[in-house]
């Protein structure tokens, strides 16, 4: 397969990270015999920096002409009080011009990693939740009123059933391809737009007769990803409960700079890791690069290349096993870089079987993929 790849390295570790992603797609290519091209341009404070614009042009038409785009981290401390212009701004109108209209979140519980989880072993062990939410015409851009006098304020709430189609039929192609369950959170017994969700995504059921469907209320739904996350598959909501039950979800592994998110539209999607671009670890070598890893085997899913994202995890999850890290999860090997964590799963995807004895060269900065 011949992918045109758009990377936007951001701000902050956007660019030690993504590179460390880009290494092992490289990796995956010449491995697996194809072709991907990467092309990189700015967004965020950089851009804004560069280009007084946290968007430049150029980027987006880059995004437009691309098959995917991988993205880095976005932000720095100085515009944060900045309500003109914000590295989040060039985010946000990418996700518009490109009407990618629905976020997905990976939340998986790494076994050697459940004692840094505040939730007890025998509960999380085995938790892998996908969730899927919608990201257009939310709530949050609905329209807002507030009066006059300022006692009253109210912000619209609506979704169109063609709205709710498309996030629905994604999640249950992703459930098809996982465990075929998936299970519908909203709050039908009180909002209408929650009635609407349960009868459209009841219609789209039937053509997805081999996925298991459930319904459950937000509020139990909150109870249960604490009590029993291993029964969630694949979770289906709108933006608003979507956005509590994901950060809810996230730190059942204890380690929530570990998820891999995606944002998906009709024609173009994104891939970035769940986490901030965390600037004060910038060109330390210190930066965990495992999340942008993951959006890359997030990025080959997508393109129904699961052999390839498969081998990429348990790159990952060998990683994290022989304490092949960064500092913030390991301090045994005290000179595991960002880089070398890379290097490592790149290795992995080209000898499996062998890298265990290769890391004494890894660990060395002798890595045969580079």
């Amino acid at each position: 397969m011949k992918l045109n790849i758009a990377v936007l390295p951001g701000d902050g570790i956007g660019p030690e990270t993504t590179n460390q992603a880009i290494k092992v797609l490289k990796a995956i290519a010449l491995e697996f015999n194809h072709t991907f091209l990467f092309k990189e341009a700015l967004i965020g404070a950089i851009a804004i920096n560069q280009n007084n614009n946290p968007l430049p042009d150029y980027t987006l038409n880059l995004c437009k002409s691309s098959d995917a785009i991988l993205l880095g981290t976005i932000g720095k401390a100085i515009f944060e009080n900045d309500a003109k212009m914000s590295p989040e701004q060039g985010v946000t109108t990418l996700k518009k011009e490109l009407d990618l209209h629905t976020s997905v979140l990976q939340i998986k519980a790494y076994s050697c990693l459940i004692e840094k989880s505040p939730l007890k072993k025998e509960i999380i062990e085995g938790t892998d939740i996908c969730v899927y939410s919608n990201q257009a015409n939310m709530i949050y851009f609905g329209k807002k009123h507030l009066n006059k006098d300022e006692i009253i304020t109210s912000d619209l709430f609506e979704y169109s059933k063609q709205e709710i189609e498309r996030v629905t039929n994604l999640a249950f192609k992703k459930a098809q391809n996982r465990n075929k369950k998936m299970t519908l959170v909203d709050k039908a017994n009180a909002l209408e737009t929650s009635s609407l969700w349960e009868k459209a995504v009841k219609e789209l059921a039937t053509k997805y007769p081999d996925v298991v469907l459930d319904f459950m209320l937000v509020k139990d739904a909150a109870k249960q990803i604490i009590l029993n996350p291993k029964q969630f598959d694949v979770i289906l909501s709108d933006k608003l409960f979507g956005d509590i039950i994901s950060s809810e979800a996230s730190i059942i592994s204890g380690i929530p700079n570990l998820s891999a998110s995606a944002s998906i539209g009709d024609k173009y999607a994104m891939f970035k890791p769940n986490h901030g671009s965390y600037t004060e670890a910038t060109d330390k070598g210190i930066a965990n690069p495992l999340a942008s890893i993951l959006s890359a085997a997030m990025l080959l899913e997508h393109f129904e290349l699961f052999e390839e994202a498969k081998i990429i995890k348990k790159g990952v999850e060998k990683s994290l096993k022989l304490k092949i890290t960064t500092p913030d999860l390991n301090n045994t090997y005290d000179n595991v870089s960002t880089s070398k964590v890379g290097d490592f799963i790149a290795d992995f995807i080209s000898n499996p079987y062998d890298t265990n004895i290769n890391f004494n060269n890894i660990h060395l900065g002798q890595s045969t993929i580079i």
